[in-house]
């Protein structure tokens, strides 16, 4: 390849990392404006405030927390030192000195920042050009020489290629830059644009130059599971490939990378477990209730696949190292992997959607409801049917539509037809009335009748919802709905639990002893045994949940009992289940495990024992993702699912395009 080609496409890949500062200064200053955290300087970097979405403004929090939590640490432990420096990689427009200048925070502190030439010429015309952010620099700049575009007594910003290392180093030097003092080295999502080897000569560098120092590293991991290919391909695309993934996928083998390149102690957290265990609860509820929000699979993904790591040189700076949370989010779990891997296949059959509810009305009739898709939100309902051929969706012909909701419940009637109740159009406007739906075929056969009937039933109904269960459970002899737990619009989750009577279509209450499980949305609920039995979900305190809980029937009404099954269960939510014989299948979900995603877990209820099997996803041409999905027994040991996917924080939206199958006899036996 000619020089003039390379050197062009060289370019072209910096202007593109270049571009992400732009569209990340954006997002955090839409995060400051909603009260996320405060920060009056941003603004200046940009040309208007444009906001963002909730995931948006949630997921930068969470980076700007973590940064800030590194940040005081690290001043807080070198407070008695007579000179200390921070030293800011790719800084872009970050807006650290003028926030620690105006916290009177800058006590013996010099700021450093390095990027671009482009970028930082960009900065120091933004900077000169704002009184408010001039006036925070000395009245009389020295003469500024080579690449120091700003240089103030306790800022110095500095235009220069991160990845030429003679060159920073020069750079600094000249900027007075002071190598035997506490610095502070910090890297938000730079080295990663980086070729992986250059990336790992910074890092030894900054070892090897800085004897008392702490490096803090905020970056992607776990680029293999779906929303890591998502994420991949959204880079790609901004021709800003994230070449350290590959070979360090994750936090222990960033953790190694550090160690291995000259530094004395790293810690390494994925943003889970620095938000569940680190952020205090007060300050969590404060953030959770600034703006509507229910996108919690995709909030849990997010911070799966981001980690805030700190590595130390010297004895002086390692007691500013992160701390492990005082307690785990979500307790170490050692789960029984089967050596069996069980495997899906797409079946022919477009359908996409995320929130809808299905019911098996009859063998091989299953009725969609609700959702959203590309298209939008949906009122209509969908029908598959399976004919000789397979399965195939046929056109609907509704009596009246359901009106739009999202994360609802269908619940096939004892006495045929469905009921389905709750959900929500938006998380501020839940979905109301009880509807009970039944489906006939029209003749031809190509085409079915959705008859729907708006029920009006005495008693006291359960106040409205989203991400709830209903399961049908027997009382001397006579069929209930059970209503159990989810959220509203002010309630993070819900614990309480209703009766309907459907004989008389009365709410009404049964007694019901034993301690209640823990309030919980997004969680699954089968029937068992005339009771149900309960698993997963989202607590109150937004960690997923790996409790079994029966309601077991009784003489005078139903008893909560839970199970001690061994080993016990990796916590997960929004994951669909199925009771086959005395065997619980729980398919898909979200958890905190580091190790992929969930598969398919049975648990065997006779000796309380479970098991994990991993998914063969190989024949799936597309990033499968089993969240906000549907699933349904259609023979004794197959499984077919239906729809989820979610918004893939900024990366795009992803929705499962085809309906696949899951073969459950290796699970079975």
């Amino acid at each position: 390849m000619p020089t003039t080609n390379r050197t062009k496409k060289k370019q072209g890949k910096d202007t593109a990392v270049q571009g992400t500062n732009d569209s990340s200064v954006v997002s955090k200053v839409s995060a400051a404006a909603q009260g996320y955290f405060k920060d009056d300087f941003l603004q200046h970097f940009v040309c208007k405030v444009t906001r963002r979405a909730p995931l948006i403004n949630r997921g930068y929090y969470v980076r700007w927390r973590a940064v800030d939590h590194c940040v005081k640490r690290f001043l807080q432990v070198t407070a008695t030192c007579t000179n200390r420096q921070i030293l800011s990689l790719g800084a872009g427009f970050d807006s650290l000195y003028f926030r620690l200048h105006a916290d009177g925070a800058l006590d013996n502190v010099v700021v450093f920042e390095v990027d671009f030439p482009d970028v930082t010429r960009r900065k120091a015309a933004l900077i000169s050009s704002n009184v408010t952010l001039k006036g925070m620099l000395d009245p009389h700049e020295p003469y500024l020489a080579g690449p120091v575009l700003v240089s103030s007594s306790r800022y110095r910003l500095l235009g220069v290629d991160v990845r030429e290392e003679n060159q920073v180093e020069e750079a600094l030097c000249t900027a007075g830059l002071d190598w035997a003092a506490p610095t502070l080295i910090l890297s938000e999502v730079v080295l990663t644009y980086m070729e992986t080897q250059r990336s790992d000569a910074v890092i030894s560098w900054a070892a090897k130059l800085l004897p008392q120092s702490l490096f803090v590293m905020y970056e992607q991991i776990h680029p293999h599971d779906a929303f890591g290919r998502i994420m991949q391909e959204h880079f790609l695309k901004l021709n800003s490939t994230l070449h350290a993934l590959q070979q360090y996928p994750d936090t222990s083998a960033q953790r190694q990378r550090f160690l291995d390149k000259g530094w004395d102690q790293c810690v390494c957290l994925d943003m889970n477990d620095f938000y569940l265990g680190l952020v205090p609860e007060e300050e969590r509820g404060r953030v959770e209730s600034l703006e509507p929000f229910d996108e919690y699979e995709e909030w849990h993904q997010k911070c799966s696949h981001y980690f805030i790591l700190t590595a130390s040189r010297g004895c002086l700076t390692a007691p500013a190292l992160l701390a492990h949370p005082p307690v785990s989010p979500v307790p170490p779990m050692n789960p029984c992997w089967s050596p069996t891997v069980l495997n899906i296949q797409t079946l022919p059959v477009f359908m996409e959607g995320l929130g809808m509810a299905s019911t098996s009305v009859s063998p091989g009739h299953l009725l969609l409801t609700g959702g959203s898709s590309r298209g939008g939100r949906g009122a209509t309902s969908r029908v598959l049917l399976r004919g000789q051929e397979g399965w195939r969706s046929v056109s609907v012909e509704a009596s009246a539509d359901l009106g739009v909701r999202l994360h609802h419940t269908a619940t096939a009637l004892p006495g045929g037809g469905v009921l389905v109740l709750g959900g929500r159009s938006s998380p501020l406007s839940p979905t109301r009335g009880l509807y009970r739906v039944t489906v006939a075929p029209l003749e031809g056969g190509d085409a079915v009748k959705v008859n729907v009937q708006q029920l009006v039933c005495t008693g006291d109904p359960p106040p409205p919802r989203w991400r709830h269960t209903v399961t049908v459970v027997r009382h001397k002899s006579r069929n209930f709905l059970c209503v159990f737990g989810g959220k509203n619009e002010s309630e993070a989750a819900l614990g309480d639990i209703f009766f309907l009577d459907l004989d008389q279509q009365h709410w009404t209450e049964i007694p019901v002893e034993g301690a209640a499980p823990e309030p919980r949305h997004s969680h699954s609920a089968c029937s068992h045994n005339g009771g149900l039995v309960m698993f997963g979900g989202l607590s109150r305190c937004g960690a997923p949940l790996g409790d079994t809980v029966l309601l077991r029937p009784t003489e005078r009404g139903f008893i909560w009992e839970r199970k001690n099954v061994q080993p016990p269960p990796v916590p997960r939510f929004s994951h669909s289940a199925h009771v086959c014989g005395q065997k619980l299948v729980v398919v898909g979900g979200v958890w905190l495990h580091s190790d992929g995603v969930p598969g398919v877990l049975v648990i065997t209820m006779e000796t309380c024992s479970s098991v994990e099997f991993s998914l063969n996803t190989s024949s799936v041409p597309w990033p499968l993702m089993l969240q906000s999905f549907c699933s349904e027994l259609t023979d004794p040991e197959e499984l077919i699912l239906v729809g989820g996917g979610g918004n893939c924080f900024s990366f795009g939206t992803h929705l499962n395009p085809q309906i696949v199958s899951l073969d459950l006899r290796p699970a079975l036996g």
